[in-house]
């Protein structure tokens, strides 16, 4: 059975068995409506920034509406306190204030639990708040949730992504396969522009 699209009615075919038994009530079923977002469906720049609520390090719930009216930068990273992350979650608290400077906020995210992300915030000194996505439905709405490989094996991971949200709340730029050397600093100066 194929369903109609969400706002279409359901009408049933005059010559189904359905409509031709004396029993079979002749009204229109409501309309059938979408009840959750398609994460599936690649994020793009232009659109409207999926929302999220989790936990971030020293146990506070952070919501995308706690960033309402500033600019946003989500740096999504595989592993707290390996190399790479870490050179990353350094250079972003390293321009903190320039980034503070105009009017754009920071987060850190992966699927780290908690403790984890507190451990990688004491042991590197780092300002940016790490939230913690298990579930990855957050990672898989940004579209950093994905099939990896290392060392000839294939396995689901955390892809390193930037998004640059605007004060509006959409999607001003996305950075895919980010290789880390630079990197903070690039995404400082397109944030500056904006």
């Amino acid at each position: 059975m194929t369903l109609p699209a969400a706002g279409k009615e359901v009408v049933q075919d005059a010559n189904s068995p359905a409509a031709k038994s004396p029993a079979a009530p002749m009204t229109r079923p409501a309309p059938i409506a979408a009840t959750a977002p398609d994460v599936t469906a690649e994020l793009s720049e232009g659109a409207k920034a999926p929302g999220f609520a989790l936990p971030r390090d020293g146990g506070e719930t952070v919501k995308l509406a706690d960033f309402a009216g500033n600019k946003l930068v989500i740096f999504f990273y595989p592993r707290a306190a390996t190399p790479g992350c870490t050179r990353e979650a350094i250079d972003f608290t390293r321009l903190a204030e320039d980034f503070a400077a105009c009017g754009t906020q920071v987060i850190g995210v992966s699927a780290d639990p908690r403790k984890a992300q507190e451990s990688f915030r004491d042991k590197h000194q780092l300002v940016t708040p790490l939230i913690s996505d298990e579930t990855h439905q957050m990672l898989q709405a940004y579209g950093a949730w994905g099939e990896k490989s290392m060392y000839g094996k294939t396995f689901q991971g955390v892809l390193r992504t930037t998004v640059l949200i605007g004060a509006n709340g959409r999607v001003a730029k996305i950075w895919r396969g980010v290789k880390v050397d630079g990197h903070a600093d690039d995404v400082l100066a397109v944030a500056q522009k904006l």
